[in-house]
C-alpha cells in the first residue's frame, strides 16, 4: 500500500487530498501511469515528485508503505 498526497489543482481535479493504493515497487513513472488512467489527470509530467519527503525523479522506485507527493508548479506575482 502506498499514500499518494495530491495539492492545488491536482487535489481539485480528483477532489481527493490523500490517496490509498495497493501499489508498490514501480517507478514514479508507471504511478503516474495509474493516475492518468484511473483519475485522469493530464498535467502529471510538469509537476514535482517526492517520495517521503524527498525529491523523486521519473525513475525512482516506489516501495510498499512509501508516501509519494505531486507538487504542481507554484506562480505567482
Amino acid at each position: 500500500m502506498i499514500q499518494v498526497l495530491l495539492f492545488a489543482e491536482l487535489q481539485e481535479k480528483t477532489g481527493k487530498a490523500k490517496i490509498k493504493l495497493k501499489a508498490g515497487h514501480m517507478t514514479v513513472t508507471e504511478l503516474k501511469d495509474v493516475l492518468m488512467d484511473k483519475y485522469g489527470i493530464k498535467q502529471l509530467d510538469k509537476v514535482m515528485v517526492a517520495i517521503n519527503e524527498d525529491y523523486a525523479e521519473d525513475e525512482d522506485r516506489i516501495q510498499p508503505g512509501d508516501t509519494v507527493a505531486f507538487l504542481p508548479p507554484v506562480s505567482g506575482g
